[in-house]
């Protein structure tokens, strides 16, 4: 384990909903001495611990990645259906792409990888979308991290460069409904994309070993900052 102050921070989805609230969140952490983060296209942040390696997420990340360390990986990357094309397209950014990063991460040192799912992710599940997320969850689980952070949201609330319509839809829908969401269902209840990064930040803080799923209300409470279970 690296001293407070001097570890290193792996992002990848940086350019996403998500990954935009969360990058400026590690840079302000005082544990990172330096954010790295892996992107298609050059990121616009600016900042003196921030390095922004391009690469081509369609060629081998392990040769674009030779002589990269880090301690605490972060994994934002995700798409949809409707978003990739077809099936095929889908599972290779939502499953084979998070898988390739998640083995480059754990080989350059990664202790602890922190992952955005979905809640009602199963490997068996009929749901094309939720059975991917399942299988990818349980292909990064037998990579055998020190720390295995699997974060599962329901819908994410905020702007998107590229909007979804479904979401642009359902987001004012289940806003309406989330005070209606108690017990078990609370799980379903929309989260605001900054505050799942924020959940991110408060995962690896937390430094609980092992696997560790979190849903809605587990997420609030790591985005405030408090790590009790």
């Amino acid at each position: 384990m690296a001293d407070a102050g001097g570890r290193i921070a792996l992002v990848a989805g940086g350019s996403g909903l998500v990954g935009r609230e969360l990058l400026p969140l590690l840079l302000r952490a005082r544990e990172y001495a330096r954010v790295q983060a892996l992107s298609r296209r050059p990121l616009p942040f600016e900042h003196e611990r921030f390095a922004n390696r391009v690469v081509r997420f369609d060629a081998p990340l392990a040769l674009q990645m030779k002589g990269l360390r880090c301690h605490d990986a972060f994994c934002c990357l995700g798409t949809t259906l409707r978003e990739a094309g077809s099936e095929h397209a889908f599972r290779a950014v939502d499953h084979d792409l998070i898988l390739a990063y998640a083995r480059v991460a754990l080989a350059s040192g990664a202790e602890r990888f922190v992952l955005v799912s979905s809640i009602g992710a199963q490997a068996g599940a009929r749901n094309l979308y939720l059975r991917t997320k399942g299988e990818t969850e349980r292909a990064v689980e037998a990579l055998r991290f020190r720390s295995l952070d699997i974060l599962q949201p329901s819908l994410l609330l905020g702007m998107r460069r590229q909007p979804r319509p479904l979401e642009l839809v359902a987001q004012p829908l289940m806003w309406l409904l989330a005070p209606l969401l108690l017990g078990s269902a609370a799980r379903y209840r929309p989260i605001h994309a900054r505050q799942l990064a924020a959940a991110m930040l408060g995962a690896a803080r937390a430094g609980r070993l092992g696997v560790h799923r979190y849903s809605y209300q587990e997420l609030r409470r790591l985005g405030s900052g408090r790590t009790d279970p």
